[in-house]
């Protein structure tokens, strides 16, 4: 895979884990929440 394709696949990761985040709907334990890693997994997955 070409550095280009995978620097432009971990933006796009990072927005959508921004984008989850931002939103406020979920929140994992460690963020003081009751959601789990799977929850918060497939909100950032659908933001892809």
């Amino acid at each position: 895979m070409k550095k280009t394709t995978v620097l432009r696949k971990a933006i796009m990761e990072r927005r959508a884990v921004a984008a989850v985040i931002q939103e406020g709907k979920i929140h994992t334990y460690d963020m003081g929440g009751k959601d789990s890693t799977l929850d918060m997994a497939e909100a950032i997955a659908a933001n892809l």
